[in-house]
């Protein structure tokens, strides 16, 4: 349960405090790995390009100066750039340490080992142009934070206003208002999903869509919003991250809905792009006449210095007369985007963005809203009447650096906080299109009360003929051990490891390669630990045998199958140790995430005595010893 304040405010006060507790956390974090850690080490992070090849150089369709940068080794390492995430560059010193450029810039977009860069100013790209190595690595994000810390200090402040009023809905004893309205019938929607698009449609204030895995929170949210836009010209529709923007923009652009997405996407291809205000604005009728008033304009402030006193007064006569049509031509262009578009897709934080100011929307639409920081989503609501939260609060959570910031409530999103305060407001999807029927139950009956059901095509579906859906491998008596690495706080166990990899060779065999091949059977093989991760993907690479099945068989942390399902999952706990201490494993949101990505079959492999000292572990060990199969393996096997 939520903690409940005396009032709105110091409820929002308090998330305030705890917010400035992580910024200082992960800026000090930051800090720290920037004086620590080796180039060598942030690039196998993630975190860093190096060496990279700066490219061409051109002002975009907003009048950005922007460069084009590639990376040239260690390509195969995956990353972390994408969209609106800022970055600074570096030379290194003799001593190999890096010496950073004075300045930092803004990621536009990033297509593979491309990215394309936003510079603060022309001196920017000469310090770039200038180096022969240079690398680039991930930046403290501040704008973010100050983005959320303005959100949360504006709603305290408001008086007598719609924010206010919200504000006293969502977080206090306001009731929530509702239309009465005749129930629309959507023959193609199941029960909770009707019920689910009527309780938005009628919504005043709040309207929670709850959706569990696999019960069809997109299609239902899709559908809300295609309905009001029978009712209204424009919404908003938000998400945390950009990977979740894209996807409910793309749903909403195959209904045919023409949508304007503020900012880039994470995948970079034409469908994706052709949404986007920068590739409207650029496909505008006038862009042709604005482009050339601004090379006129650039040409002239580099020629000013060499003129004489008189020249220089004519051209500045016509540098204000060209100004003045580029912005003429600005704003023209802008409007027509706006007035042509229904649905405004942008991130929680993309919503402060300069081309959203003044800009009010009727209903907000916040997807993933449980992996939303409460602060993320004011810089939002601040733009709207009502506001429609989608996610589920019983899978994965805001990722919080600061373990005291987390323990704190600053992990509680505005969702979790409605949901408990004002549960009427909340439609709860019940029947699920993913897992056979036998790996639904038990998160059913742990997360939402024995309220979900399958869907008769996928009750009892599976790959085999007489297959068990849910098998728990308990590797206790092969004594594996569990080790922490030494430079951080991952832990690895390279037994279980080999142990997974051997397990699925068997399970593929069974099956037969020829008809995993034919029938694209797919395999996700997760463990909560990145080195675990990193471990196994390197099995899988080195055995010729999984060669043909490498596009079938996906290996990540369980954050990186969030909102993704596969016909056989393979999960490996790794903690093995003689006091039952699991770590993170104990944040049951991780493991709801992880059983429920399989659609026909489930294998656990994990130490039993270790795990099923936690109440969770153990429910969940009976239950598969009652409905599915745990073998005992023995170190022969």
């Amino acid at each position: 349960m939520t903690i409940q304040y005396k009032t709105p405010s110091a409820d929002l006060q308090h998330q305030l405090d705890l917010l400035q507790k992580e910024f200082d956390y992960e800026k000090e974090m930051y800090r720290e790995q920037t004086e620590r850690t080796g180039i060598h080490r942030r690039i196998q992070q993630g975190l860093c390009w190096y060496p990279v090849l700066p490219g061409r150089s051109y002002y975009n369709s907003l009048n950005q100066l922007v460069i084009e940068i590639e990376r040239r080794e260690d390509k195969e390492i995956e990353h972390n750039f994408e969209y609106g995430r800022p970055v600074c560059f570096f030379t290194t010193g003799a001593n190999g340490k890096p010496e950073y450029l004075n300045f930092s810039a803004v990621i536009s977009y990033v297509q593979d080992d491309r990215m394309v860069v936003v510079l603060p100013s022309p001196s920017a790209l000469f310090d770039i142009q200038g180096k022969s190595e240079i690398g680039v690595q991930l930046y403290f994000d501040e704008t973010s934070y100050k983005t959320m810390f303005s959100a949360l200090s504006a709603v305290i402040g408001a008086k007598g206003n719609r924010l206010a009023y919200l504000r006293d809905v969502l977080l206090g004893k306001t009731p929530a208002g509702r239309r009465t309205l005749f129930p629309i019938r959507f023959p193609w929607l199941n029960g909770s999903q009707e019920e689910a698009v009527n309780h938005v449609l009628a919504a005043k204030d709040v309207s929670i869509v709850h959706g569990p895995p696999g019960t069809g929170k997109t299609t239902t949210l899709v559908e809300a919003i295609y309905e009001t836009l029978h009712r209204e010209n424009q919404v908003m529709v938000c998400a945390q991250s950009n990977t979740a923007v894209d996807w409910i923009a793309e749903k909403l652009v195959d209904r045919g809905i023409n949508v304007l997405r503020i900012g880039n996407p994470t995948r970079v291809n034409d469908k994706m792009l052709s949404f986007t205000y920068e590739r409207r604005f650029e496909s505008h009728p006038d862009y042709a006449e604005l482009w050339g008033i601004r090379k006129a304009i650039r040409e002239i402030q580099s020629n000013l210095r060499k003129k004489s006193h008189s020249e220089k007064e004519t051209a500045r006569n016509r540098l204000s007369r060209l100004r003045f049509r580029a912005t003429e031509l600005e704003v023209k262009i802008d409007a027509e985007l706006f007035a042509e578009a229904r649905v405004v897709a942008c991130t929680l934080v993309g919503s402060a963005n300069r081309v959203l100011m003044n800009r009010n929307f009727t209903s907000l639409f916040i997807d993933e809203a449980a992996q939303a920081l409460e602060a993320a989503c004011w810089i939002a609501i601040g733009k709207a009447d009502r506001v429609i939260l989608a996610g589920d609060h019983h899978q994965l959570p805001p990722t919080i650096k600061c373990i005291e910031a987390a323990r704190g409530g600053l992990d509680c999103t505005l969702m979790q906080k409605v949901t408990d305060s004002k549960p009427e407001v909340v439609s709860l999807l019940k029947t699920q299109y993913r897992m056979h029927d036998d790996i639904m139950r038990f998160p059913s009956h742990w997360f939402y009360n024995d309220e979900l059901q399958s869907a008769p095509e996928v009750k009892h579906r599976g790959i085999l003929e007489y297959d068990t859906p849910v098998v728990w491998l308990d590797t206790a008596d092969c004594h594996f051990t569990e080790d922490q690495l030494a430079d951080s706080m991952s832990r690895i166990n390279k037994d279980e490891a080999n142990l997974l990899v051997s397990t699925l060779q068997t399970y593929i065999e069974k099956i037969g390669k020829e008809r995993v091949l034919d029938e694209s059977i797919d395999f996700g093989l997760i463990s909560p630990y990145k080195s675990q991760v990193h471990y196994i993907r390197g099995l899988i690479k080195r055995n010729a045998f999984f060669k043909p099945f490498r596009r079938l068989i996906t290996v990540h942390t369980v954050d990186g199958f969030q909102g993704q399902e596969r016909d056989v999952i393979m999960i490996s706990l790794v903690r093995a140790n003689d006091k039952g201490q699991i770590g993170f494993l104990g944040d049951l949101r991780r493991m709801n995430v992880a059983i429920t990505r399989a659609r026909m079959k489930l294998i656990i492999l994990g130490d039993a005595p270790t795990m099923t000292r936690h109440a969770f572990y153990k429910a969940l060990f009976q239950y598969i010893r009652q409905n599915g199969q745990v073998i005992t393996l023995t170190p022969e096997e």
